[in-house]
């Protein structure tokens, strides 16, 4: 059967996504991204073509699998996902082929089973109750208050003044206030009971018919039908309760509810025979709030912000040191365990939800002042509630990949109902401020505990910089602050295709002048790169955080410490260094040139076997980078495999030194520069002949040191590490063994930055 031109016109953008991903040009550097955006902007504009596009993306998914091109599988996964949420009238029997497709790449290693197995779960679930993926979607992201799916997100876009141009923040401003004035909470409403009812009854819905008459609906009736959707989904979707010709018969009465006799004339007269053009029912782009990183605490304070005003009515007694106070003394965290809480007396049971007093009712101040019960202790975290279980995932591997931790409940009473998707735009500098702040959060959270049992937060990274006058200077940026962009990209193939092309892309927008025409973006390319990053990016990969310890030439100055993501450069305080073949012709200058350092790190190997080298030499400076260079390395000082084991479980930094060597001949002594490089997971160092040193972390000249006549790094551990040794020291009175291996080796703190796949062999 010949193909139709529709057809045709989606069989060539599929196969420019294809060319896109083999493609050797760097998408920093290059115009990549737009087949993709244009791919679903053809189906959003005209959703009769999603079953054809489904039908092409699942063909090349299985001729991908049977030519064993792994390369192409996720991101066409993605492709097909993102259309299946977004569409209405899909036949069964794709979602039934999708679903054996996905199945069968359970078999293969990760992140290809891991992505596989996402994807399944959410057409199982698609496939019972059509709708349930856009209408959760929508929910949370909107923030649509509703007892029966209660799950909110929000989306916080940080952006750095001083690294960023105005013009930038600009252009992205304008397109995230354009889609939000589109974007209220009774449109979000209109579009989830339009989209629903279209997704259940198919052909049998007028679609015109409905959405006017939505659009002339009150507030006030607009979320009778809301609620009255959402519920009907979710007892089939969660509970079960209900049937599929019980679901769909609800829905149908709603429906005939909503339009009264309209409905009714249709039905008899056949249907779809008559049925119109189909109405594109949108996905509206997350709620994304904007802010200028100027304030250290800030990440802090956005998100406790956010879940102040729903934690604090959720709140049980026996929880309340979980309530977002934040500031308090580490003496106030009441106990979140107690070993007896029942006295045996029938007025001590817990009331039910219909017999609780009002808040501030004498009856609540005595219930909580004077409930006594049994022996209370104080409690330790388990492992499931501390950071590395609770926002890290597996712990262990340098750059790992895996998935975030669920949302279920981590105490009584207490459920992760708050998804925080924190997007920061700019350059490794930028991931620096970052480091510091997750550090620092996670630091506070050992002490207060207050954003870890409610809140799973992820972290999304697209590279930005700073419009350069010349061109010469414009690639040498690209090469020395895009470093971990570029590793994202090599290990990600979707990642560069997809988010490192939006680098390009923002510039030229910002260089563009302003409309004074149309105020408002008709097709915002960021913001749609931005929000299919945010929704489809789940897999993230772990970065070792590293620690550095800085000692000063003045005695009287307290050591500073200070965390680092990608690089420490450290140059001597004369900056002169000499060149190959340069002979000095009075004696003494080889002193003058670099300063005597002593290095002692423990070397790097695959066998874990602990080998210290202590060394002296004169250099002019060196560097330490934590992100290699080159996606050929493996293990500790590169990409983890995606069947990593612990036989790979070690982290590495890569350290260059430039050292002045001596060399005598016939024409007398000479002196020249060699870099050396080796491998080690911590390293100290320190300036022999008491010259100074400068310290720059993450190539940020605000996060500098100077005066420095001696330094450590080691990987940075885990807050929590000092309360799992306590914990251990008081369980183990009885037993020293126990006790010394478990604080043998703290776990390290990895900050995890979300992709398509993760890690991709």
């Amino acid at each position: 059967m010949e193909c139709s031109d529709v057809e045709l016109d989606l069989q060539r953008s599929v196969q420019a996504v294809l060319r896109e991903l083999s493609a050797q040009v760097p998408a920093l550097q290059s115009n990549q991204g737009m087949w993709r955006w244009s791919l679903h902007k053809k189906v959003e504009r005209d959703p009769t073509k999603s079953p054809m596009l489904v039908r092409i993306l699942l063909r090349e998914l299985e001729k991908a699998e049977s030519e064993d091109q792994r390369h192409v599988i996720i991101p066409l996964l993605h492709t097909l996902m993102y259309v299946l949420t977004k569409a209405t009238g899909i036949p069964g029997e794709l979602y039934q082929r999708t679903y054996a497709f996905c199945t069968r790449l359970l078999t293969l290693p990760t992140p290809y089973c891991t992505v596989a197995l996402d994807c399944a779960v959410r057409l199982k679930t698609e496939t019972a109750v059509p709708g349930t993926l856009y209408q959760r979607m929508v929910i949370a992201e909107q923030n649509l208050m509703n007892e029966l799916y209660p799950y909110q997100e929000r989306v916080f876009l940080f952006v750095d003044p001083e690294l960023v141009s105005a013009s930038v923040c600009s252009a992205l401003l304008l397109e995230i206030q354009a889609a939000q004035v589109q974007q209220s909470p009774e449109a979000c409403m209109r579009h989830v009971v339009a989209h629903a009812l279209q997704a259940a009854l198919g052909e049998a819905c007028h679609v015109a018919a409905l959405h006017q008459k939505l659009q002339a609906s009150p507030r006030r009736i607009l979320e009778h039908y809301f609620h009255a959707v959402v519920a009907a989904v979710e007892q089939v979707a969660s509970e079960g309760s209900l049937s599929r010709a019980g679901y769909l018969e609800r829905l149908e009465e709603i429906y005939c509810s909503l339009l009264g006799p309209a409905a009714t004339t249709r039905q008899h007269q056949g249907g779809g025979a008559l049925q119109e053009q189909p109405l594109s029912t949108p996905l509206p782009s997350p709620y994304i709030t904007f802010h200028l990183w100027t304030d250290e605490e800030q990440l802090w304070k956005e998100l406790v912000m956010f879940l102040r005003p729903q934690s604090q009515l959720r709140l049980s007694i026996d929880l309340e040191a979980l309530d977002l106070q934040g500031f308090r003394s580490d003496r106030e965290l009441a106990r979140v365990s107690v070993l007896s809480t029942d006295s045996g007396i029938e007025r001590d049971l817990p009331l039910g939800p219909e017999e609780l007093p009002a808040p501030g009712s004498p009856e609540m101040e005595r219930g909580g002042l004077q409930r006594k019960g049994g022996i209370k202790k104080k409690a330790w975290l388990p492992d499931c509630l501390t950071p590395a279980g609770g926002w890290d995932g597996p712990p262990g591997l340098h750059r790992r990949t895996g998935r975030p931790s669920g949302d279920g409940e981590l105490l009584p009473g207490v459920s992760r109902l708050h998804t925080a998707r924190v997007l920061v735009l700019g350059d490794d500098r930028m991931l620096g401020r970052l480091t510091q702040a997750y550090h620092r959060l996670r630091k506070r959270e050992t002490q207060k505990f207050c954003l870890t049992p409610r809140l799973s937060l992820q972290l999304y990274y697209i590279p930005v910089l700073a419009p350069q006058e010349s061109a010469a200077a414009r690639q040498l940026e690209l090469g020395e602050l895009t470093e971990l962009a570029a590793f994202l990209g090599r290990v990600d193939p979707w990642y560069e295709s997809t988010v490192n092309t939006l680098c390009a892309a923002i510039h030229k927008l910002a260089q563009m002048p302003p409309s004074l025409d149309t105020p408002q973006a008709v097709d915002p390319f960021l913001l749609d790169g931005i929000t299919y990053y945010i929704r489809m990016g789940s897999q993230p990969i772990y970065f070792q955080i590293y620690m550095v310890k800085v000692f000063f030439s003045d005695p009287s100055q307290d050591p500073v410490e200070d965390v680092f993501l990608t690089e420490l450069k450290v140059k001597i305080q004369d900056p002169k260094g000499p060149k190959d073949g340069f002979s000095p012709r009075r004696r003494g200058v080889t002193e003058s040139l670099g300063t005597e350092l002593s290095l002692h790190y423990q070397k790097a190997l695959l066998s874990h076997r602990p080998q210290n080298i202590t060394v002296s030499l004169r250099a002019t400076g060196l560097v330490l980078k934590a992100i290699p260079a080159r996606d050929t390395e493996v293990s500790g000082t590169a990409l983890c495999p995606p069947t990593a084991t612990p036989v790979a479980d070690h982290t590495c930094l890569n350290v260059s030194v430039t050292e002045v060597v001596k060399s005598s001949n016939l024409a007398g002594r000479s002196f020249s520069t060699v870099t050396n490089t080796f491998r080690t997971a911590n390293i100290r160092i320190q300036s022999q002949d008491q010259r100074p040193l400068t310290l720059s972390l993450d190539k940020d000249s605000r996060r500098t040191f100077r005066d420095v006549v001696r330094f450590e790094v080691t990987p940075c551990p885990e807050p929590s590490s000092g309360a799992r040794k306590s914990r251990a020291s008081w369980l183990t009175s009885r037993g020293q063994k126990l006790m010394e291996t478990t604080q043998a080796k703290p776990k390290p703190l990895l900050m995890p930055i979300n992709t398509f796949s993760g890690i991709v062999q």
